[in-house]
């Protein structure tokens, strides 16, 4: 049996992710990582969760970044994504409440507002 041989960079666990600050291309905090969510059977990682707006956590609302806009920056210690407060507040979100499907017809809708291909 072949095990894949991992350094401590290669994977990072789910519970370091959440809480994680994310900043525009600008520099500017957007807000924190809320939780990712991961395609049950490829097991990839289709979007983290954005918690943006709002005063001390209460009336944020959350948006679905794909992953792959996310580039960690060890400077900044959290991920820097490019986009800046403008674009990210007409983009697709949901209340913590409201938990959208998530189905490919989601996935579409988020992946075309930021240009990006879907999986």
């Amino acid at each position: 049996m072949h095990t894949a041989s991992h350094t401590p960079r290669d994977v990072i666990s789910s519970d370091r992710v959440e809480g994680t600050p994310v900043y525009g291309s600008q520099g500017e905090k957007l807000g924190s990582i809320d939780h990712l969510e991961i395609e049950k059977r490829s097991g990839q990682v289709r979007y983290a969760v954005l918690e943006f707006g709002g005063f001390l956590g209460v009336g944020s609302d959350r948006y679905p970044l794909p992953w792959d806009m996310l580039k960690y920056d060890t400077d900044k210690d959290g991920y820097v994504v490019p986009l800046d407060k403008a674009r990210l507040e007409k983009a697709p979100r949901y209340t913590r409440g409201e938990l959208p499907p998530f189905t490919d017809e989601y996935g579409r809708k988020v992946y075309s507002y930021w240009d990006i291909p879907m999986w």
